[in-house]
C-alpha cells in the first residue's frame, strides 16, 4: 500500500487535473443520481469508490474526503487520525512516530500539495473534525449532491 501512497503524492497534479473533471462529471449526473435515489446508489458506488481510492490512497472511507486539500495523502492514515497537520513527533527522516516504518502521512501531503495547483491554498483550509456517521458513505456522491446545490435549503418565496 505504501507504494501506491507514494505514486498518489508524486503524482498529486496530474490526479487533481482529472479528480477536477471527474467531480464536472458527478455534479452533472446530479439528476440521475437524484431520479434513481442516493439512498439507493450508496452501497455500490461507495463499494466502487473504496475499491478505487483505496488503492491509490489507501483510503479509510471517512465519508468526508480531504485528499484534493491534503496533496493525495489521506489524513486518516495517521495512525491518531490527525486531519490538519503533523502532530510534532515526526522523525529526522520524514517518519512516523507511532509507526516508523511509516513514513509521515503529512510529510507526503505537504510535499503533495506543493505539486498541485490549488494543493498549495487548499493545504491551508482548516478540516472539520472527522463526522464517524458518514463512515463508509460515499464521498462521491456527498460530492454530487452538495456541489449541484441539492442540500441547500429552499427559501420561500
Amino acid at each position: 500500500m505504501y507504494f501506491m501512497r507514494g505514486w498518489s503524492v508524486r503524482h498529486a497534479r496530474g490526479l487533481e487535473v482529472f479528480y477536477a473533471a471527474f467531480e464536472r462529471v458527478l455534479v452533472a449526473l446530479h439528476p440521475v443520481f437524484k431520479a434513481i435515489g442516493y439512498q439507493r446508489l450508496e452501497k455500490p458506488v461507495a463499494g466502487v469508490e473504496k475499491l478505487v481510492k483505496g488503492f491509490l490512497f489507501d483510503c479509510q472511507m471517512c465519508g468526508q474526503c480531504a485528499l484534493s486539500s491534503t496533496g493525495m495523502s489521506c489524513p486518516m492514515n495517521c495512525p491518531k487520525n490527525l486531519r490538519n497537520g503533523p502532530c510534532g513527533g515526526v522523525r529526522a527522516n520524514g517518519n512516523c512516530e507511532v509507526k516508523p516504518e511509516m513514513r509521515c502521512v503529512w510529510v507526503d501531503a505537504v510535499e503533495g500539495s506543493q505539486r498541485m495547483v490549488e494543493g498549495k491554498q487548499a493545504i491551508k483550509v482548516v478540516q472539520f473534525a472527522v463526522d464517524g456517521r458518514l463512515q463508509d458513505k460515499s464521498s462521491w456522491l456527498k460530492v454530487a449532491r452538495d456541489k449541484a446545490g441539492a442540500d441547500k435549503p429552499k427559501v420561500p418565496a
